[in-house]
């Protein structure tokens, strides 16, 4: 009976740990970003674009991005060929944001530099509920814009 009630307990921990350790990651957005690039501006304005990866069982929002190239730095979505600031984007659970050319972007205005092909600008992106991500995106050809799969 000793056997049998250590055993049963055994398995109930074990069995309470495997469950607490599903809920605590279903319960928060877990965010990479990849394919982060920047092509080299023209002007006195840049954009951003990357893709924000949530593997985690929450969404999230990108609330806004800083950067010490500009502090005019806002987030625009493109809908029928037309640019609007929005205050943030989704992050769906188990999904990804897709900043990308011709489509949603980040928009840094009033460069204090312009950066040139070869540099890589800093920025951190700021999240509703995960913490910031430091991210470096690399200065690419004006007229980049990479492959999708």
């Amino acid at each position: 009976m000793n056997r049998r009630t250590a055993l049963v307990s055994v398995a109930a921990l074990t069995a309470g740990l495997t469950l607490a350790g599903c809920s605590s990651s279903d319960g928060k957005p877990e965010l990479k970003v990849t394919g982060a690039f920047m092509p080299q501006p023209v002007s006195d304005m840049a954009a951003g674009f990357l893709v924000v990866k949530n593997s985690g069982g929450a969404s999230d929002r990108l609330t806004s991005v800083t950067s010490s190239l500009s502090d005019d730095i806002t987030i625009h979505e493109t809908k029928n060929q037309t640019m609007r600031m929005v205050t943030s984007f989704d992050v769906p659970a188990g999904g990804e944001l897709d900043l990308q050319r011709g489509g949603n972007h980040i928009m840094f205005m009033k460069l204090k530099q312009r950066p040139e092909q070869g540099d890589k600008v800093s920025v951190e992106l700021h999240f509703e509920k995960a913490d910031p991500i430091k991210v470096t995106l690399p200065v690419k050809e004006t007229t980049y814009n990479p492959k999708k799969p």
